[in-house]
């Protein structure tokens, strides 16, 4: 299996053309961000993407921004998720990551609203990636796994940086509902978080070390399921990205990272870890995929 990195468009000034010079100096395979709403904007996003020879990643958010507007309907939202895949569709993407749903809606509304949604990827023949995001369908591991108990065709953008803030822990002592979730797991957005936050200040720091590995276990989790289901290519976008995520000092707002430098250390370590798994996979090693000697965050 490959494993493919792509640059997030989130919290980046600069053009598709800018975009492309940095995804081939750090080593990134293509780009994950937002389709343009205009008709030209989007021409002229499919002629960079051509001429930078960029794999894409569309991103999608229904009903709002990263927030669903709070009045807005399971209707809406499959509406808005019709018309934005019909936006995508002549890009190309490799497929669509899509931020859907809204966390206040009862079960049942989910249920019927993911099985709405699954009908309408294969309608317009695009492959629909739904992510595990704070405020949408599926913030917490808990109704994720009944939603795709219901769902079971439904395949995952997994962000467990939101979920370790929406449980206010690390996820290690969630094993079995993980492990249940890591069939449906298609892409990963590779941003580190920690019990209080969607974000560590930077995953290199040593304080930070627990929140690092316990990710990385996970992801682990999910790449024994990707090679289970035949994929033959694994994706990450490292995702740590800017709007209150990134710590800044008191009084000035100064950034207490550089976004980009993050981003591209989360890339190429990972890009490491997964060589390294392989190696201990081959080699018949169990040692790192055996969850009795996963540590939660209390253990000694």
């Amino acid at each position: 299996m490959r494993f493919e990195l792509f640059k997030t468009f989130w919290g980046f000034t600069g053009s598709l053309r800018d975009a492309g010079a940095q995804v081939r100096a750090a080593g990134f395979d293509g780009m994950e961000a937002q389709v343009p709403a205009g008709e030209a904007e989007r021409d002229r996003f499919a002629a960079a993407l051509a001429d930078e020879q960029l794999e894409f990643i569309a991103e999608i958010t229904t009903a709002g921004s990263y927030v669903p507007e709070r009045g807005a309907t399971p209707d809406d939202h499959l509406r808005d998720l019709e018309a934005k895949l019909i936006w995508a569709k002549p890009l190309r993407p490799r497929f669509c990551t899509v931020i859907a749903g809204c966390d206040a809606w009862p079960a049942a509304w989910q249920f019927d609203f993911f099985a709405r949604a699954v009908e309408l990827e294969a309608k317009h023949g695009m492959v629909c990636s739904f992510e595990t995001h704070r405020s949408r369908s599926l913030f917490n591991p808990w109704i994720t796994r009944d939603v795709v108990r219901a769902v079971p065709q439904l395949k995952l953008t997994c962000d467990f940086s939101h979920w370790v803030v929406v449980c206010e822990r690390l996820l290690d002592g969630e094993w079995e509902t993980l492990a249940e979730l890591a069939p449906r797991a298609h892409h990963v957005h590779g941003r580190v978080g920690y019990p209080q936050g969607p974000q560590v200040p930077h995953p290199a720091a040593p304080e930070y070390a627990d929140c690092l590995a316990s990710h990385r276990r996970i992801w682990e989790l999910l790449w024994d399921a990707q090679l289970a289901n035949g994929y033959a290519t694994t994706t990450m976008t490292p995702e740590f990205g800017p709007d209150g995520y990134l710590h800044t000092l008191p009084f000035t707002n100064a950034p207490v990272a550089d976004l980009w430098e993050v981003n591209t250390w989360m890339g190429q370590q990972e890009r490491r870890h997964f060589a390294a798994f392989l190696q201990q996979r081959d080699a018949g090693d169990p040692v790192s995929r055996d969850t009795s000697v996963l540590r939660t965050p209390n253990a000694a």
